[in-house]
């Protein structure tokens, strides 16, 4: 365990951190998780109104350090990718 004032700081901010960004990262997962139950039971009107929810949290998630800037754009790109496919068959 750190015994600097400084240092015992930087564990509780640590800590709080953490825990933020796991939470936003489990709400991400959890939109896409819902986003793509839609797209498997062939709700396409509902998983196209939800994409916009969807592209809200990957963006914030990317504003917030919890993803990489490509890692979003390739989320974003391949669930309209997989949404277009879907709505087109």
């Amino acid at each position: 365990m750190a015994h600097h004032k400084s240092a015992l700081k930087r564990v509780r901010q640590t800590t709080k951190r953490t825990a933020h960004n796991r939470s936003l990262r489990a709400d991400l997962r959890t939109v896409i998780k819902k986003f793509r139950l839609l797209m498997e039971n062939g709700n396409v009107e509902q998983a196209r109104e939800s994409y916009a929810s969807v592209q809200k949290n990957i963006d914030k998630a990317v504003t917030k350090g919890v993803l990489h800037k490509s890692t979003g754009a390739r989320y974003k790109s391949r669930l309209a990718l997989s949404l277009s496919k879907t709505a087109t068959s």
